[in-house]
């Protein structure tokens, strides 16, 4: 404890011994950790919240290791919750993260029992699922956030924070919409999204399964969500801000409440 301390110390400075509490206290939930909900997993630990649960179903691959946390040479072939949660209590050890190997979507998605959560992060790409957890996500108590679209970026200045509904410029926000349009469903609540207006092009564009020898099981091999089928470029510096982003949504949140 005395150590946890000593780690949390600039946090406490800022926060003050009634929110730093609350923070240690706080139960959230991140779906998804790639390049964006890695990132945002070690930005609540760093910041102090002690109560994490990571839902991936993904093992680390080399193509992994340009933007997400735990991706590593070494790390190759791991099951991703698994290692990033070695990163994660390597930081502050007296965490409780719970690694879940698993997809959020219908058949699983009464397992993670939702409610019992305070904060809720979405950072998974398929459209199907995306769509499901935020309507399920929405009719719980917790403050709900998600990641739109990170890959196709290069500009930091322009990755924002909206309300769902107010997202411009991003074709996932646009499909995820027209989605709930089409299935005439509204998410039970408001909630906000970073996202970022920029769109850029494939350089190159890769060849049938060309990522297929990189990474065992990747989306290619997947007939789960055609959506998740095109392989885009995405670089760190952006899925990471995004990732921090929904972490500092957390934080402002308690130390506003607070």
């Amino acid at each position: 404890m005395i150590l946890e301390e000593a780690i949390l110390s600039r946090a406490n400075l800022l926060f003050g011994d009634e929110s730093m509490a609350k923070v240690k206290d706080t139960k959230v939930i991140i779906f998804g950790v790639g390049g964006v909900g890695s990132w945002c997993a070690e930005s609540l630990v760093r910041s102090g919240v002690r109560h994490i649960t990571i839902v991936d179903s993904d093992e680390v691959c080399v193509s992994n290791i340009n933007r997400q946390r735990m991706a590593t040479v070494d790390s190759i072939g791991e099951v991703k919750v698994e290692a990033l949660k070695k990163i994660l209590l390597s930081i502050l050890p007296d965490a409780e993260i719970e690694a879940i190997r698993e997809v959020y979507c219908e058949d699983t998605a009464e397992r993670f029992r939702l409610e019992e959560y305070d904060y809720i992060i979405d950072a998974i790409d398929s459209l199907k699922d995306k769509v499901l957890l935020i309507e399920n996500a929405t009719r719980t108590k917790a403050k709900f956030f998600s990641s739109m679209g990170a890959a196709l970026k290069i500009d930091p200045t322009k990755i924002r924070v909206a309300e769902f509904w107010n997202v411009t410029g991003c074709p996932l926000a646009r499909a995820l919409r027209q989605r709930f349009k089409k299935l005439k469903r509204r998410p039970a609540k408001k909630f906000q999204c970073v996202y970022s207006e920029e769109l850029l092009e494939n350089k190159v564009i890769p060849s049938f399964g060309e990522e297929e020898g990189f990474c065992k099981g990747f989306p290619l091999n997947s007939n789960r969500d055609a959506a998740k089928a095109r392989v885009n470029g995405s670089i760190m510096h952006i899925t990471a801000i995004f990732g921090m982003t929904l972490a500092g949504l957390v934080l402002k949140d308690i130390y506003d409440r607070s």
